[in-house]
């Protein structure tokens, strides 16, 4: 069984420049529901700005950001900021583990943005509590 994913877990996305883990997954207490003294997360807790902020810079050639800064260099693969869209909740989520009525965040789940990065789960703030 993987780990609960709780406030403060270290996430990275395989966009991001560098691709090492860069952000930290912001859980709000109204979850209601603590993991080792940290509020838990759930599938849901993926808004940009709200639970992940934006990764310093993205490689996706997808990214208009990207587009935008690679047109500029006349063609020269340029990264640029990094502002994410997420269109669908991590997954898989856990499947017997509920949090505020949504699966449970494992550190097996991912999150894929609209642009090609994946992002991952690097470390879920804790490991002690498993999850299934």
């Amino acid at each position: 069984m993987p780990p609960l994913v709780v406030m403060g877990a270290k996430i990275g996305c395989s966009m991001a420049v560098p691709p090492a883990p860069s952000g930290s997954l912001i859980v709000p207490p109204a979850n209601k529901v603590m993991g080792c003294n940290q509020p838990a997360a759930n599938i849901m807790d993926n808004v940009v700005g709200k639970n992940i902020a934006p990764f310093p810079m993205c490689q996706a050639k997808a990214n208009p950001t990207v587009i935008a800064a690679t047109a500029a260099a006349l063609g020269t693969p340029t990264p640029a900021a990094c502002v994410p869209v997420f269109p669908a909740p991590w997954s898989p989520g856990a499947s017997q583990t509920m949090i505020a009525n949504q699966p449970a965040l494992h550190a097996g789940c991912t999150l894929n943005c609209a642009y090609g990065g994946t992002v991952t789960i690097a470390y879920a703030g804790q490991a002690t509590i498993q999850v299934s």
